[in-house]
This record gives C-alpha cells, structure tokens and sequence, in this order.
C-alpha cells in the first residue's frame, strides 16, 4: 500500500500531511529515509521524527466517546506534560482523537484506532454537523444572528452556515446552541468574538446524530454497534 495512505490508514494524520513529513525528510522506512508515492506494509519497520510506529493494521477496533473536561489536550501525547484525551481512557490499544477541542472548550470526542473512521470523519469533505451550547457576555443581536447562519469572514475565509436554535438572554448574557460542519482552529470562539462579544463557555454536545446524553464530564464510555455502523453509514 502507498506509504500516505497506510499510515493515514493507522490514523497517523491525514494523506496531505503524511506526504509533507516525506518531503521534510521527517519518516524513515527500514532505515532509509521514505519517498513521495513508495509502497510499504506492516512489516516494515517506520519511524516518524525517530519515534517508532505500530503498524499491525488488522488489530482490533475500538471506539470511545469522551466527555472531554477543560484543560485536557486533544491529542495523544504532550511534549510539555500536560493531559490528553487519550490519558482518560483506559485501554491497551494505541488510540488517537477524531478532530480536535480547544484547550478551553468542554465536550464530546471520539477517540479510536480505527484510521479508516478517522480519516472519513475529519475529511474537508465531511458533511457531519457538530452541535455546541455556547454562553457569552452581552446580547446578542438578532442580526448579527443571521449573519451566523449566512456565514461570516473570517481572517482564513468565510465559514459555512453554521445552524442557530434554543437562544436565551439572561442578565446580559446570552446562551444558545450553534452547529457547524467544519472544523477550523478556534473558529466559533471567532465567530463570535467577530462581533465583540467573550466567550464564557463552551461544549460540544453532539457530532451528527451521537449525542454526550447524561455522561458525566471526564467520563467515557465504548460506542454501541449501531453509533458505529451510523458513523460509516454518514
């Protein structure tokens, strides 16, 4: 199989990102320092940035939902110390978060050693909406609430419309839910801080049709058959 597409398989990052590792010279195969487009398998020996990568592509599957709290990384390893979402969870297989939550941003996320899943999920060309409660100071105006959902120009480019409902003011603030189905860094923190306003609080509650239910913050629990079968059927 293509060196990009095996270790996108793995859930190692996506295929334009593994071919710019090769082209930094960051992934050796066997020793040699891998090539643009060379095939490979599970036997050979791959380390990217000198660290070693599990290849055993056929290991078993798992999936996990996570009620990610603040202050916890969406990653699976930290340089600096600091706690992942994959120091949550315990489990014996080399698991990795689907997409990312902001530092500060509470919530649902997927985590899986299925790269198949990861990559259909996180692709530009993903059409699955994720739905947050956010809270903010002031009120918000009706609007600027249409612009929401017209989308708005941002400083990487004007987002998709993103979905409104369940608004309410309360002692000049203002809570609601906002569903979008891109993924950019940070961007309804930007959204919303586009039109002045500070973001008190947010969390994802849903990613498509799976929902966080009554799972406690910090607390995780395996996907059901059928949440499975409804991410592949997206």
């Amino acid at each position: 199989m293509r060196i990009n597409k095996f270790l996108s398989t793995l859930g190692v990052a996506s295929r334009r990102a593994i071919d710019k590792y090769i082209e930094e010279g960051k992934i050796t195969v066997n020793g040699n320092i891998a090539t643009t487009g060379m095939d490979i398998n599970e036997n050979d020996t791959i380390l990217i940035d000198g660290k070693k990568i599990e290849t055993n592509i056929n290991e078993e599957k798992v999936y996990f939902m996570l009620n990610k709290p603040l202050e916890v990384l969406s990653a699976s390893s930290d340089d600096r110390g600091r706690k992942t979402v994959v120091d949550l969870i315990k489990t014996d297989k080399r698991i990795f978060p689907i997409g990312r939550l902001d530092y500060m941003t509470s919530g649902l996320i997927l985590l899986t050693n299925d790269g198949e899943l990861f990559n259909k999920i996180v692709h530009p060309k993903s059409e699955i909406f994720k739905k947050y409660y956010i809270k903010i100071f002031g009120e918000i105006k009706r609007e600027e609430i249409e612009e929401l959902k017209k989308g708005i120009l941002l400083d990487d480019g004007k987002t998709l419309p993103a979905k409104i409902s369940g608004i309410k003011y309360d002692k000049n603030k203002t809570s609601m839910y906002i569903s979008i189905r891109e993924g950019r860094n940070r961007q309804i923190r930007r959204m919303i801080e586009k039109f002045g306003y500070k973001v008190l609080m947010l969390r994802r509650e849903k990613i498509g049709e799976l929902s966080l239910g009554n799972l406690a913050e910090g607390k995780y629990r395996e996907l059901t058959k059928e949440e499975i079968e409804y991410l592949y059927s997206i």
